[in-house]
């Protein structure tokens, strides 16, 4: 009878053969001969186990790369139909208006750094809330006056000022988020855009006839007394005999504030700081930026350390124009207290006296001489520079300025037209002066190997239309718009020493 047997999976291994039937041991030791000689039960194992393994991280790997594809897809379909909202950092949200003042950019001029071998960067000021770099000096002047508890917030005070316009705005910007009214005293010859935009931020406007510093009508000096008159009741005003100090003590002779209240003592001391009459009563401030330090340090503190970190402090000029001398003085003095090496330099336009304070030690311009002026105050159609007296803020100037450029009205205005045609720069007058002066000390100092200057772009021609960027006023004034001025001033070699 042949011999019978069936061949099946042994319980303990699916994949190995074992002979099971009625067959004699014989045939299995028969079989087992035949097999290769590595055979072994381990051995099959081993390698069925590696082929399994292999087989299903195989399978697993594509269904899940099949998975997370599908799910890509799938996510990509739905941004294509939803937003995701934007997600704001804490630092790109600012508290009020105030919050965007300064960090303003450095921007290469191109045209002028291009054609001269060198780096001429300006600080774009004109892109503060109140459009010009007096907003750094405004925001100080009242919140140092806030810190000495001089002024406080929406108790009706009033902030006095005498400016040619661009501080008076900064200071009705500014009042008007922190709660005071202001009075501008102003030159009646300053181009009415100004006007117009102090009108527009609330400001209560007076026009004065030019007339100099000595003058009691000159413009400072009535912002001065009209703060002083703020303090003095009706009634006070109408004894002639009438004692009473409103005036508080301030330890400053720029800075004057007066109150309302009747809790001063004669010689401008308060005996109780907290006094709720004199804490909740309106002051009158007369803020004076030619005289208040607090100019000084809103420049030496913020837009100096600014520029250093902009430049990686690698600055080789400073070029800048003085009103009140704030900013020259304070970012000159910044640079130098890094730098001993770095050049500050002085853009002053005609009609001011700076230029030859600086060259010669004497406070003179020749235009100064009687029957040949046209302004009162500096004879020029530049409007922000230029002066012809002493303050606390140009003192701080004069020791640290190495050198000073006339700059002409006719190069201010083709300087102007310049930048519009070749860099798209639409600036105001003292802006283009600041850089007529960097290409004339270039020039002297024949540089053309990259050195870095830095100057101030003030204000933008926005607040000169009527009278620097009008043609017709121009012509008037007998000053030519020829921006070719400028091209000549570029290709002369020693021009400006």
């Amino acid at each position: 009878m042949p011999c019978r047997y069936q061949v099946s999976r042994s319980p303990v291994n699916k994949f190995e053969h074992v002979l099971q039937g009625s067959c004699s041991v014989h045939a299995m030791k028969l079989f087992e001969l035949a097999l290769p000689p590595w055979y072994s039960n381990t051995v099959v194992r081993h390698i069925t186990f590696g082929v399994l393994i292999g087989f299903t991280l195989s399978v697993t790997s594509t269904s899940l790369s099949s998975y997370w594809r599908s799910r890509r897809r799938q996510s990509l379909s739905q941004e294509q139909h939803e937003f995701r909202p934007i997600v704001l950092r804490s630092d790109e949200v600012v508290h009020g208006v105030t919050g965007l003042i300064g960090k303003t950019p450095l921007v290469r001029i191109d045209s002028l750094s291009d054609a001269l071998g060198v780096e001429i960067l300006g600080k774009a000021e004109f892109l503060n809330p109140g459009g010009s770099v007096k907003d750094r000096v405004a925001l100080r002047i009242i919140e140092d006056a806030e810190r000495q508890g001089l002024l406080h917030p929406h108790t009706g005070s009033r902030i006095f000022e005498g400016t040619v316009g661009s501080t008076g705005i900064s200071i009705a910007t500014i009042a008007k988020a922190r709660g005071y009214d202001t009075t501008i005293i102003m030159p009646d010859d300053v181009a009415q855009e100004k006007v117009n935009a102090l009108q527009a931020l609330g400001a209560d406007v007076q026009r004065v006839r030019p007339a100099s510093i000595v003058d009691k009508k000159q413009y400072v000096n009535i912002a001065r007394r009209a703060a002083i008159e703020f303090g003095r009741s009706d009634i006070m005003r109408g004894l002639e005999d009438a004692h009473a100090n409103h005036e508080l003590h301030t330890g400053s002779a720029s800075v004057v504030v007066t109150t309302t209240s009747s809790h001063v003592n004669a010689e401008g001391t308060i005996d109780d700081p907290l006094d709720e009459d004199l804490l909740s009563k309106p002051r009158g401030f007369f803020a004076d930026q030619f005289e208040n330090r607090s100019n000084f340090e809103a420049h030496y503190n913020g837009t100096g350390p600014e520029i250093w970190r902009q430049t990686n402090s690698h600055i080789d000029a400073f070029v800048s124009g003085a009103g009140t001398g704030g900013t020259i003085a304070g970012i000159g003095q910044f640079f130098k207290s890094m730098n001993e090496e770095v050049q500050v330099v002085l853009a002053d336009p005609e009609g001011s006296g700076l230029y030859n304070k600086v060259k010669h030690g004497v406070m003179y311009d020749r235009k100064e001489a009687e029957g040949t002026k046209r302004r009162h105050q500096v004879d020029t159609v530049v409007e922000g520079i230029g002066i012809n007296r002493m303050t606390n803020n140009i003192d701080l100037a004069i020791p640290i300025i190495d050198d000073a450029f006339r700059i002409t009205d006719v190069e201010a205005v083709a300087m102007s037209r310049y930048l519009v045609q070749n860099d798209g720069l639409f600036l105001g007058s003292s802006s283009a002066c600041n850089l007529v002066a960097c290409i004339k000390f270039v020039k002297k100092r024949g540089w053309r190997d990259g050195e870095t200057l830095v100057t101030i772009l003030c204000d933008s021609g926005n607040r000169h239309y009527s009278k620097f960027w009008n043609d017709g006023y121009l012509r008037k004034a007998n000053i030519p718009v020829d921006r070719s001025i400028i091209d000549n001033l570029i290709a002369q070699p020693g021009s400006g020493a």
